[in-house]
């Protein structure tokens, strides 16, 4: 199937079970590996057990204490954001640039022993569940009673009844469009890749948006009232008032270039959970460029870019860019490898170098791997 024909039948629109998606796929890290991941302050996980009837949450960062007295089954490892720690992470995704990297949010990477999972739910976004090691049922439904269990804390069906059933084997893959109810239940010990689009609510959009206004628009002007009259109750807030700022608030206003220049610093703006290593004693500009010529440069996993027009938003900051420099800074977004930048234009020299000031991008050796 070509991405075009995905995207015009299923994109958004109905499942699909993919058959042997990657061939060969044995995962990326071990179940070890991602205990350890777990553990780390700057990556979002969660333990999800169910006991004696009741569902469990608890957060990371994680010890290897939290994991000593869990049951040979009904539990799961979820951990956010793996792309941010693996290169070989980072390269799963690009096979997915068939879909704008603005709507891309991160790679999750889940672990269960035989019966574990987190129960019958659904999301707000779309998701590809790549199967790696292991076997994974997966049961979903289009038409459901979305009523959750009460006091969960998951957001987890009470009532579920599955239309489809599949078992997933490594290497297959199952899309889901958003609001479609899924219910994963490992079959024997397995983890699962979820590879998510962000789905931004229009509230959170609206309410962004409107931040994004307040600290880029300019309006002139005081509430006035030179005919004001005598009110029979002080305390009432008068008709005039109210069409005098409703006036007023008519006035906010904004073009296309708003929209686009939002957009991009709302979509790289790292999470809260993210930061980034600064180098603590920068080389100079002049040595930041010689040094460019002896190693290899590469983009710190966690860095989130964006064009629009002669922009280049990254990691929430804006930089203005010509066709060539948008050009190589696209080779190193895509490569996501190590590689040499030799005879490059000012702009883009200078815009590297705010870039390594700021750690986003880091030096490594020019012959390493």
């Amino acid at each position: 199937m070509t991405p075009e024909a995905f995207l015009r039948e299923y994109w958004q629109k109905k499942p699909l079970l993919i058959r042997n998606a990657l061939p060969g796929f044995e995962g990326l890290l071990t179940q070890q590996e991602l205990m350890t991941l777990s553990g780390y302050e700057d990556a979002q996980s969660r333990l999800v057990t169910y006991k004696n009837n009741q569902w469990h949450l608890k957060h990371g960062p994680l010890k290897p204490r939290d994991f000593n007295r869990l049951p040979n089954k009904s539990w799961s490892l979820l951990v956010q954001d793996v792309n941010h720690f693996l290169p070989a992470a980072n390269d799963l995704l690009l096979k997915f640039s068939f879909i704008p990297s603005a709507r891309l949010d991160d790679l999750m990477v889940s672990f269960a022993p035989a019966g574990g999972g987190i129960g019958p739910h659904y999301d707000s976004y779309d998701v590809f569940l790549l199967q790696g090691p292991g076997r994974r049922r997966w049961e979903i439904a289009a038409d459901y009673d979305n009523t959750l269990i009460t006091d969960a804390p998951l957001k987890i069906l009470q009532y579920f009844k599955a239309e489809q059933t599949w078992i997933l084997e490594p290497g297959d893959m199952l899309y889901l469009p958003p609001y479609y109810a899924h219910h994963g239940v490992a079959v024997d010990a397995c983890m699962t890749y979820s590879i998510g689009f962000r789905a931004p609510s229009h509230q959170e959009l609206i309410a962004q948006f409107l931040i994004y206004l307040q600290d880029h628009l300019s309006v002139e002007g005081w509430y006035t009232d030179p005919d004001l009259k005598l009110q029979r109750n002080p305390l009432e807030l008068s008709t005039d008032m109210q069409r005098q700022v409703g006036s007023i608030l008519k006035k906010i206003k904004w073009k296309s270039s708003d929209i686009g220049e939002f957009l991009g610093v709302y979509l790289t703006e790292p999470k809260a959970h993210v930061f980034f290593n600064r180098p603590e004693q920068p080389l100079s500009f002049r040595q930041f460029k010689n040094t460019i010529q002896k190693k290899s440069i590469q983009l710190d996993l966690k860095s989130r870019i964006l064009f629009h027009r002669n922009r280049i938003y990254i990691n929430g900051e804006i930089h203005n860019a010509n066709q060539t420099t948008k050009k190589i800074l696209s080779a190193l977004v895509f490569r996501q490898k190590k590689f040499t930048l030799n005879n490059l234009n000012n702009e883009t020299e200078k815009i590297l170098y705010q870039w390594y000031v700021n750690g986003y991008v880091l030096f490594t050796a020019r012959n390493a791997q």
